[in-house]
């Protein structure tokens, strides 16, 4: 008889739960990564890489959409640590910013099914919503620093919220379409869409909202706004 790829787990002894909770969530990951989607992962198929039982896995996660969440939540957590640090290096708040954005972006290029799972399907998870919030309050804890500089004007939370649209629509097409033509590098798209957004805002955010340029002004006004700026 052929020997069986997954050898049976021996029984975990007291307060070795945890030890046991986490190799389930290893094995949850590499099956995750394998298959590059979620659908693949099952409570029985985990429950034999892991070398253990089933009802072992759902003593630990109530169903697969817990476990998945888990699995995914389980990488957010560099994402804070990893975005906090490539700020902590600037003193200037915008520039700050668009370092949160690079280290944002490589995070979800690096963990593209993680970050697909947590931020581009819908969750019932309060975990996966305290994630999302978590990001966020960072990104708009710079935002507000590049306000009280006089970078931008306006409300934080609008500016914020538009900003990182930017920045996630920008990583969901990269992860969607991975096999779209891309005209340039990816990483020059990146650069883009940054400067696009950061330096896009700053205008934006001190013009009025009901503002009305006739095509024939826009061109001369905006270069001369322009050379005014790196002057």
């Amino acid at each position: 008889m052929p020997e069986s790829r997954h050898r049976t787990r021996a029984r975990a002894r007291p307060g070795e739960g945890a030890q046991l909770r986490d190799d389930i969530l290893d094995a949850a990951e590499a099956m995750l990564v394998e298959s590059g989607t979620e659908s693949a992962l099952t409570m029985r198929a985990v429950a034999s890489r892991t070398g253990v039982t089933t009802p072992s896995v759902y003593l630990h996660f109530e169903n697969k959409e817990t476990l998945v969440d888990a699995v995914c939540l389980r990488v957010w957590d560099q994402l804070g640590i990893h975005v906090r640090e490539s700020a902590a290096r600037h003193r200037d708040p915008f520039t700050a910013l668009a370092a949160q954005a690079r280290a944002f972006t490589h995070f979800a290029l690096d963990h593209p099914i993680q970050y697909r799972v947590l931020m581009m399907r819908q969750s019932s998870s309060p975990g996966v919503a305290l994630a999302a919030r978590e990001c966020y309050k960072f990104h708009l804890e710079t935002v507000s620093q590049c306000i009280e500089t006089g970078i931008f004007q306006g409300s934080p939370q609008r500016l914020a919220i538009g900003l990182w649209s930017a920045l996630h629509g920008y990583v969901s097409l990269l992860i969607s379409q991975p096999d779209f033509p891309w005209p340039v590098d990816i990483e020059v798209i990146l650069l883009d869409t940054i400067r696009m957004a950061g330096f896009g805002t700053a205008i934006a955010s001190r013009l009025p909202e009901r503002l009305h340029l006739s095509e024939a002004d826009l061109p001369d006004r905006l270069d001369r706004a322009a050379e005014e700026i790196v002057r």
